[in-house]
């Protein structure tokens, strides 16, 4: 028995906890969880807990039904909220009944990505800004949403609910091992942002998905509601998670270099021409829903267009030039990813990308200076820009032929993926909706 597990036995008596969550995601990043008593937790641990993959989305097929969560000791927390009876947490790694990966697990896709990167002497780091709406009433079908403020930007607001509602939020990650960098109110009514503190990919994947239970939980304890759908409201900008990323060799960023003017490497301006390559095929998984792409057609700093800047906030990619001097600060921003992905998923792919770019050694293209926005469709040809999927269905058809993606999230994924996603957008487009309502039916 390992040290990390010793922990977990002896915090677990400890701390009287009476029940152990274990968590997973499905395919598409719905948080699955079965709850354990402290007397199989031991039992757990060495053997793991069974259950019916062919239940959980995208997991398996009926007659390959059986599969094994096993807990990652090293992601046990306890969950502050949970104040009647003491319950814990811990991240699980699906496998099947001999032993090997299931290749549904997303922690898995992420797991392998990490491995090439390691297997090429690099350590990937993430860095995500989450932005989220409160809402005031409840999120039933078909409800117009009601922001719970009408803040803006940066506004600072004494004591408001959406203040108040930060403060706690912050307080339960900090207690859970998430450090938080910042937060502040974003440029929509109701919407905020929080920025989680640089970690390695799969603890910032984990972070991320404990991220949502805990403003979810905090939310609904004062009344009010907290959603990740990326644009809820039409006439305001939708919510996103930019994403910092660089990679490390020990303790020297990979991304670093003194005597260029970016400070930026060769291997971190591969990453980046990497990143641009792939951008359009990957968008499927970065962008998961359709209405990820109601974003991304809003204009400013939503990206719809493939190229990368420094200053530039249009862009797909930003090199940001914050602390140009400090080695550790080097890193690059992908700016179309949005909070509503599938956090193991997402990061697999944008890794993947950008190693292909280093392998590859891709040339960086040349910087967009002008708001991209701001072009002509001809403007934007004559400098090699191309855009983004329009919609998730021009994202699947490229998501479809793509190796990278297939390779990256493996067969099994590879082809639930995109027949959910083809189902979601017929289902979408069969739909007859309030604009076809309020514009045509009077006119027609």
């Amino acid at each position: 028995m390992d040290r990390q597990t010793e922990f977990v036995l002896r915090a677990v008596e400890e701390r009287n906890v009476k029940f152990i969550r274990l968590w997973f995601t499905d395919v598409l990043g719905y948080l699955k969880s079965v709850a354990i008593a402290p007397a199989e937790l031991e039992g757990a641990l060495v053997e793991g807990i069974g259950f019916d993959g062919s239940a959980i989305e995208g997991y398996a097929r009926i007659y390959e039904a059986d599969m094994i969560a096993h807990p990652d000791p090293a992601t046990f927390q306890l969950l502050p909220w949970r104040t009647q009876a003491g319950t814990a947490r811990m991240f699980c790694d699906i496998a099947m009944p001999d032993g090997s990966p299931a290749m549904a697990d997303p922690r898995h896709v992420l797991k392998r990505a990490l491995k090439r990167a390691a297997d090429m002497g690099f350590t990937f780091y993430t860095h995500p800004e989450i932005e989220f709406f409160l809402l005031r009433n409840p999120l039933e079908s078909g409800l117009e949403p009601h922001a719970l403020d009408n803040g803006g930007y940066f506004d600072h607001n004494t004591m408001d609910e959406g203040t108040d509602f930060r403060r706690d939020a912050i307080n339960i990650l900090e207690q859970m091992g998430i450090s938080v960098e910042f937060s502040h109110h974003e440029a929509a009514p109701g919407q905020h942002e929080i920025d989680l503190r640089y970690a390695d990919a799969l603890a910032m994947a984990d972070n991320i998905m404990t991220f949502k239970v805990v403003l979810k939980e905090v939310a609904i304890a004062q009344g009010i509601r907290a959603s990740f759908m990326p644009k809820p409201f039409t006439d305001h900008a939708g919510s996103g998670m930019h994403t910092h990323m660089s990679l490390f060799e020990g303790d020297q960023n990979a991304f670093y270099d003194v005597t260029d003017e970016l400070r930026m490497s060769k291997i971190g301006k591969h990453f980046v021409a990497g990143l641009l390559a792939h951008a359009a095929e990957i968008t499927a998984v970065t962008n998961q829903w359709v209405n990820s792409y109601k974003r991304l057609a809003w204009g400013g700093e939503a990206p719809s267009y493939v190229c990368w800047g420094r200053n530039n906030r249009s862009a797909l990619v930003r090199v940001p030039l914050f602390k140009p001097e400090k080695s550790s600060s080097a890193r690059v921003e992908y700016r179309a990813i949005d909070s509503a992905c599938n956090p193991y998923l997402a990061y697999a792919l944008l890794l993947n990308a950008g190693l292909d770019g280093i392998e590859k050694e891709l040339p960086l293209p040349t910087e967009a200076e002008d708001d991209v926005w701001s072009l002509t469709d001809r403007e934007r040809s004559a400098l090699g820009i191309t855009s983004l999927p329009r919609n998730l269905e021009g994202a699947v058809e490229l998501m479809e032929n793509s190796e990278l993606v297939a390779e990256t999230l493996g067969e099994h994924v590879f082809d639930f993926f995109l027949r959910n996603k083809r189902n979601e957008f017929d289902s979408y487009r069969r739909e007859v909706t309030p604009w076809e309502l309020r514009t045509l039916l009077p006119k027609l």
